[in-house]
């Protein structure tokens, strides 16, 4: 049985890079970028005005000189003026620099007419003053960009002022989501006392979306070693990657493990040393396909989608990996079994400024409801039994 470490390693090294795609800009937001961005231009591509006002030779204002005549106003987006001597140009924000010009003196500094600017007195100018000097942000043929980026709409705004109307991304994953169980019934139909509610698929389902993969369709199947084999089949033609979700586990109408592998899908492991999701089983199919056969209990199948298929989603894409994140235990924790605890959390900070993660213990691994108001779940070492108030563990929002 794997470490829930080992068992990361094991599907990060087995699981197949997705293909990538060229798409207009619009239309990339939280793709993963497979180019590097280079600037199109220095930023600013020329000297820019800061404020609105008037541009003058800060020289000419060195000397004493606080009446200037109104040369020329100068817009954002006109061709640069040549500013004479003794003069000033009335300028706008984002506008180039006129040459000549070196100091920018802000409109409420100024009172103008009859074709001069008169600076107040007692103003203090310095030279190139509200000037946002060429080049300073970047030079142009500077990496702004690396691959590997998940574009946020900051990347966007990179990316249009690189120039480029279209970028290479990680093409989405057609990924198929299957609950397996005689005993499911989907919302809106007729229900028995013997029966429950099919929760897992819509759950998988709007946590794959929300992490940005939205190439996503679900079935359920009963437990019929011929209707398994036949649909799973199916979808593993179909698909790049499947997420099941029940009949994993020891039970005798447990057949998903027997069934992917009689379909040519090669287990990389079965079980983890985790608790919830104990009986998880792995594998890679004929076609390279990624197949996660999660554990049924909901919160088994939340807490394994996140911890492994999400991660191993971005890893196919070519994501850069994020910054792992760390929290502070608000109570005491003992967990008994000699097993990873994943134990769901609510957020909550104190007046330091501690990010403090508050146990939501669930009744049992079905106990879903639990979840409602969690921000995800820290790890709990299998090393350890007891957990004090203020130890740091790992942290994974949902």
């Amino acid at each position: 049985m794997l470490t829930t470490v080992e068992a990361t390693h094991a599907i990060r090294k087995a699981m197949a890079p997705f293909a990538s795609e060229t798409l207009p800009v619009d239309k990339a937001i939280g793709r993963v970028l497979r180019q590097p961005v280079h600037a199109e231009r220095d930023q600013p591509p020329f000297d820019r005005v800061m404020m609105d006002g008037v541009a003058i030779r800060f020289a000419d204002f060195d000397e004493g000189q606080r009446r200037f005549p109104v040369q020329s106003r100068q817009h954002a987006g006109d061709p640069a003026h040549t500013l004479e001597a003794g003069k000033c140009i009335e300028i706008m924000t984002g506008a180039c620099l006129p040459a000549g010009a070196d100091c920018v003196v802000p409109v409420e500094r100024i009172r103008t007419g009859g074709g001069t600017a008169e600076i107040e007195a007692g103003y203090t100018a310095e030279l190139r003053q509200h000037i946002h000097a060429r080049a300073s942000d970047h030079e142009e043929g500077t990496q702004l960009l690396r691959p590997g980026t998940r574009i946020a709409p900051a990347d966007i705004a990179v990316i249009a002022s690189a120039g480029l109307p279209e970028v290479d991304v990680s093409r989405l994953p057609t990924i198929r989501v299957i609950s397996t169980g005689n005993e499911l019934v989907p919302a809106g139909r007729p229900i028995e006392a013997h029966q429950v509610r099919e929760s897992n698929g819509p759950a998988v389902i709007a946590m794959l979306k929300e992490h940005g993969y939205t190439d996503c369709e679900r079935d359920h199947l009963v437990d019929d070693l011929g209707i398994l084999e036949q649909r799973i089949a199916r979808h593993l033609d179909e698909a790049d990657v499947l997420v099941l979700s029940g009949g994993v586990s020891m039970g005798k109408a447990d057949y998903v493990p027997q069934v992917l592998e009689a379909l040519g899908v090669e287990v990389l492991f079965h079980k983890i040393s985790q608790r919830p999701g104990k009986p998880m089983w792995v594998g890679i199919g004929p076609k390279k396909q990624a197949v996660f056969a999660l554990p049924g209990n909901p919160v088994s199948t939340l807490v394994c989608c996140r911890h492994y298929v999400i991660p191993a989603l971005a890893a196919a894409a070519g994501a850069t990996p994020g910054n792992p994140e760390f929290a502070a235990l608000a109570q005491d924790v003992a967990f008994r079994p000699r097993l990873t605890c994943f134990l769901p959390t609510r957020l909550v900070s104190n007046a330091a400024g501690t990010l403090l993660a508050l146990p939501v213990h669930t009744n049992t691994s079905g106990d879903f409801a639990a979840l409602a108001g969690t921000d995800g779940y820290v790890e709990l070492a299998l090393e350890d039994t007891f957990f004090g108030t203020g130890t740091t563990v790992p942290l994974y929002r949902w």
